[in-house]
């Protein structure tokens, strides 16, 4: 039976329920994201208040809150067995109320987007469109194993990456800052393959085909770190050749020599210490993200 039937209709939700949907931890990787888009910007923020709030607040609390509304309403039947106190099954969010929230939340992040220019309205429109694809049928892009953590990690790094450097700019970002939020962005699929470590078996029981589901945690592994330090290289060298930054490039070779020693005892067993790594390796990750963007500040336009 669907209990999200069970309560009246038109009983609403309490906003700490609402809050609790919208999963405000998850809201941290796509504004670091937009935060490196900030910065590669090279745009000084005066005169631009306005459209970094709206920026900010479109990374976390609308578009990634959204997802996650999105993906518990259609998740809903699933988190009654797995996690019954989920607000949507427990009741606390009741009726198609869930479904409501997301829709109205979608709507709202196009609204604001809009208010901010055409190319920060297209990366928003885009980013909802996977979050909806992602979670609901007919698509559900979770089901796969190599779609689904492409369209996470375009979501919340590439996209939000933009995001930050349209905004400050007002239009669309250079050339160096579009490759690296492309590059970080392929990277994270990396990220997302190891998250799907922790629940393999109820993947495999609901036919769930991730990428550790289809071809073990091992391989998995191995695959998701090879693809987390491809784009690091590439960085590196475009940083320490291409782009005349020495100093920032031999950051990022330092920060991969650390991951690639992490990486080496996560794949000893990678179903263990995938949080591990998250917490190390996946933090290592980031920083270099930070790192290059600051690195292109100079070559895109005014520093701030």
């Amino acid at each position: 039976m669907d209990r999200t039937l069970e309560a009246p209709p038109l009983s609403a939700p309490s906003p700490a329920a609402v809050l609790e949907l919208f999963k405000p931890v998850t809201w941290f990787p796509p504004m670091w994201a937009f935060m490196c888009g900030v910065v590669s910007s090279g745009m000084p923020f005066e005169g631009r208040w306005l459209f970094l709030i709206a920026g900010i607040a479109l990374t976390g609390p609308l578009v990634c809150a959204t997802s996650q509304a999105v993906n518990d309403w259609f998740d809903r039947h699933v988190d009654a067995i797995n996690e019954p106190n989920r607000p949507i099954p427990s009741g606390r969010i009741p009726g198609r109320w869930g479904l409501w929230i997301a829709v109205i939340w979608t709507a709202l992040s196009v609204v604001v987007a809009a208010l901010t220019g055409p190319w920060v309205l297209g990366a928003t429109l885009l980013g909802l469109a996977l979050a909806w694809a992602y979670s609901a049928p007919p698509l559900r892009l979770k089901k796969n194993g190599v779609a689904g953590p492409a369209a996470v990690a375009l979501s919340y790094e590439g996209l939000t990456w933009f995001t930050g450097a349209a905004v400050m700019a007002g239009a669309l970002p250079h050339g160096p800052v579009l490759l690296l939020a492309a590059l970080y962005s392929f990277g994270a699929w990396g990220i997302m393959v190891l998250n799907d470590f922790k629940a393999v078996e109820g993947d495999r029981r609901m036919g769930l085909k991730s990428l550790p589901a289809e071809l073990g945690v091992e391989s998995a592994a191995r695959i998701a770190c090879a693809v987390m330090a491809a784009p690091q290289v590439i960085v590196a060298t475009l940083l320490l050749v291409g782009w005349d930054r020495p100093w920032h490039g031999l950051a990022i070779v330092v920060l991969l020599v650390v991951q690639l020693g992490l990486m080496a005892r996560l794949l000893r067993d990678p179903k263990k210490l995938t949080p591990w790594y998250n917490a190390t390796g996946t933090t290592l990750y980031v920083i270099g993200m930070l790192v290059s963007a600051f690195a292109v500040r100079g070559l895109t336009g005014a520093g701030a």
